[in-house]
């Protein structure tokens, strides 16, 4: 694809159709990558930290897949914090 780069203000910038940013799940905000050695400019979706994290512990309940993974009989009073 090859995009025009349009005058914004004092800056440049391009349009990138509304298609490909759904395809590409990006919304509000990119990481910019910038590869000096290979001339190339990499644009990748930022996602929210944890995203999707409660959909997913609702699944593992409804599958009892929940379980501790540490003992809770682990005497912590033991541990010198």
């Amino acid at each position: 694809m090859i995009a025009k780069v349009i005058q914004i203000g004092n800056s440049k910038g391009i349009r990138i159709p509304n298609q490909i940013l759904k395809e590409m799940n990006i919304e509000n905000q990119i990481e910019l990558i910038i590869d000096d050695n290979k001339n190339e400019i990499i644009l990748k979706p930022v996602h929210k930290t944890r995203e999707g994290w409660n959909d997913a512990f609702k699944k593992m309940k409804l599958s009892s897949d929940d379980k501790l993974i540490i003992d809770d009989s682990l005497d912590l009073n033991d541990w010198e914090w």
